[in-house]
Protein backbone atom coordinates (compact mmCIF):
# COMPACT_ATOMS: atom_id res chain seq x y z
CA UNK A 1 0.00 0.00 0.00
CA UNK A 2 0.91 3.70 -1.04
CA UNK A 3 -0.14 6.33 0.94
CA UNK A 4 0.07 10.02 0.97
CA UNK A 5 -0.79 11.52 4.19
CA UNK A 6 -0.97 15.45 4.56
CA UNK A 7 -1.51 16.65 7.91
CA UNK A 8 -4.57 19.27 6.88
CA UNK A 9 -6.54 22.05 8.69
CA UNK A 10 -9.36 20.80 6.58
CA UNK A 11 -10.51 18.80 3.89
CA UNK A 12 -13.29 17.26 1.83
CA UNK A 13 -14.29 15.27 -1.06
CA UNK A 14 -17.11 15.45 -3.55
CA UNK A 15 -18.67 12.52 -5.78
CA UNK A 16 -21.14 14.63 -8.23
CA UNK A 17 -21.37 17.81 -6.32
CA UNK A 18 -22.47 16.30 -2.99
CA UNK A 19 -19.97 16.71 -0.25
CA UNK A 20 -19.43 12.66 0.85
CA UNK A 21 -16.63 13.70 3.29
CA UNK A 22 -15.37 16.64 4.97
CA UNK A 23 -13.23 16.67 7.79
CA UNK A 24 -11.46 19.31 10.20
CA UNK A 25 -7.74 19.36 12.01
CA UNK A 26 -6.72 15.84 11.09
CA UNK A 27 -4.96 13.83 8.07
CA UNK A 28 -6.52 13.81 4.96
CA UNK A 29 -4.87 10.09 3.36
CA UNK A 30 -4.31 9.51 -0.40
CA UNK A 31 -4.61 5.23 -0.41
CA UNK A 32 -3.35 2.98 -2.96
CA UNK A 33 -3.65 -0.24 -2.99
CA UNK A 34 -1.06 -2.57 -5.15
CA UNK A 35 -0.92 -6.70 -6.34
CA UNK A 36 1.15 -7.63 -3.00
CA UNK A 37 -0.59 -5.93 -0.05
CA UNK A 38 -2.54 -7.97 2.36
CA UNK A 39 -4.43 -7.23 6.07
CA UNK A 40 -0.86 -7.36 7.38
CA UNK A 41 -0.25 -4.14 5.46
CA UNK A 42 -3.89 -3.21 6.65
CA UNK A 43 -2.72 -3.06 10.39
CA UNK A 44 1.21 -1.71 10.37
CA UNK A 45 0.05 1.34 7.53
CA UNK A 46 -3.50 2.28 10.14
CA UNK A 47 -1.06 2.09 13.29
CA UNK A 48 1.45 4.52 11.31
CA UNK A 49 -1.49 7.11 10.37
CA UNK A 50 -2.59 7.28 14.09
CA UNK A 51 0.58 7.46 15.53
CA UNK A 52 2.80 9.71 13.50
CA UNK A 53 3.80 12.40 15.36
CA UNK A 54 3.11 15.47 13.07
CA UNK A 55 0.99 17.63 15.05
CA UNK A 56 2.51 20.68 17.00
CA UNK A 57 3.36 20.78 20.77
CA UNK A 58 2.97 23.56 23.07
CA UNK A 59 6.08 24.57 22.07
CA UNK A 60 5.41 24.04 17.99
CA UNK A 61 7.60 20.88 17.54
CA UNK A 62 6.05 17.69 16.01
CA UNK A 63 5.38 15.67 18.74
CA UNK A 64 2.19 15.01 18.96
CA UNK A 65 -0.21 12.16 16.93
CA UNK A 66 -4.32 12.27 15.32
CA UNK A 67 -5.08 10.17 18.82
CA UNK A 68 -3.37 12.88 20.99
CA UNK A 69 -5.06 15.59 19.28
CA UNK A 70 -8.23 13.39 18.59
CA UNK A 71 -7.92 14.49 14.87
CA UNK A 72 -10.06 13.35 12.36
CA UNK A 73 -9.00 11.54 9.11
CA UNK A 74 -9.83 11.48 5.52
CA UNK A 75 -9.44 8.42 3.92
CA UNK A 76 -9.26 8.36 -0.27
CA UNK A 77 -8.94 5.68 -2.40
CA UNK A 78 -6.08 6.41 -5.06
CA UNK A 79 -4.89 3.63 -7.63
CA UNK A 80 -2.79 6.35 -9.11
CA UNK A 81 -0.48 6.31 -6.47
CA UNK A 82 0.96 3.39 -8.31
CA UNK A 83 1.60 4.57 -11.34
CA UNK A 84 4.56 4.01 -13.30
CA UNK A 85 6.27 6.95 -15.47
CA UNK A 86 9.15 4.89 -16.75
CA UNK A 87 8.20 4.71 -20.32
CA UNK A 88 6.92 7.55 -21.87
CA UNK A 89 4.49 10.32 -20.84
CA UNK A 90 1.40 8.28 -20.30
CA UNK A 91 1.43 6.74 -17.07
CA UNK A 92 0.80 2.58 -16.86
CA UNK A 93 -0.74 1.65 -13.86
CA UNK A 94 -0.27 -2.28 -13.84
CA UNK A 95 1.26 -2.26 -10.11
CA UNK A 96 -2.47 -1.25 -9.21
CA UNK A 97 -4.28 -3.68 -7.70
CA UNK A 98 -7.36 -4.77 -9.33
CA UNK A 99 -10.66 -3.47 -7.88
CA UNK A 100 -11.17 -6.98 -6.37
CA UNK A 101 -7.67 -6.87 -4.56
CA UNK A 102 -7.87 -3.40 -4.13
CA UNK A 103 -11.77 -3.04 -2.70
CA UNK A 104 -11.14 -5.33 0.12
CA UNK A 105 -8.55 -3.88 1.17
CA UNK A 106 -9.72 -0.47 1.07
CA UNK A 107 -12.55 -1.71 3.18
CA UNK A 108 -10.12 -3.55 5.51
CA UNK A 109 -8.45 0.04 6.36
CA UNK A 110 -11.63 2.08 6.50
CA UNK A 111 -12.96 -0.89 9.49
CA UNK A 112 -9.46 -0.74 10.80
CA UNK A 113 -9.16 3.09 11.45
CA UNK A 114 -13.03 3.49 12.34
CA UNK A 115 -12.27 0.73 15.21
CA UNK A 116 -9.41 2.92 16.58
CA UNK A 117 -11.28 6.40 15.48
CA UNK A 118 -14.37 6.22 16.47
CA UNK A 119 -17.01 8.77 14.35
CA UNK A 120 -13.51 10.48 13.64
CA UNK A 121 -13.45 9.26 10.01
CA UNK A 122 -14.72 9.95 6.38
CA UNK A 123 -13.93 8.68 2.85
CA UNK A 124 -14.72 8.86 -0.51
CA UNK A 125 -16.36 6.14 -2.80
CA UNK A 126 -13.72 3.77 -4.39
CA UNK A 127 -13.11 3.96 -8.00
CA UNK A 128 -15.62 7.36 -8.13
CA UNK A 129 -14.57 10.40 -9.63
CA UNK A 130 -13.92 12.71 -6.81
CA UNK A 131 -13.06 15.94 -6.28
CA UNK A 132 -11.04 16.50 -3.07
CA UNK A 133 -9.92 20.05 -1.14
CA UNK A 134 -7.87 20.50 1.37
CA UNK A 135 -6.05 23.38 3.12
CA UNK A 136 -2.21 21.45 4.01
CA UNK A 137 -1.31 22.93 7.23
CA UNK A 138 2.48 23.48 7.51
CA UNK A 139 2.87 22.00 4.54
CA UNK A 140 3.33 18.63 6.18
CA UNK A 141 3.35 16.04 3.68
CA UNK A 142 4.43 12.00 4.58
CA UNK A 143 4.67 8.46 2.05
CA UNK A 144 4.68 5.75 3.12
CA UNK A 145 5.07 2.44 1.22
CA UNK A 146 4.26 -0.62 2.82
CA UNK A 147 6.61 -2.55 0.76
CA UNK A 148 9.15 -0.82 2.27
CA UNK A 149 8.70 -1.86 6.15
CA UNK A 150 12.08 -3.03 6.59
Amino acid sequence: MKAVIQRVSEASVKIDGIVKGQINRGLLVLLGVGHQDTLEDVEWLGKKIIKLRIFGDGEDKMNLSLQDIAGEVLLISQFTLHASTKKGNRPAFTEAAPPAIAIPLYEAMIEWLEQELPKRLQTGSFGADMKVALINDGPVTIVIDTQNKN
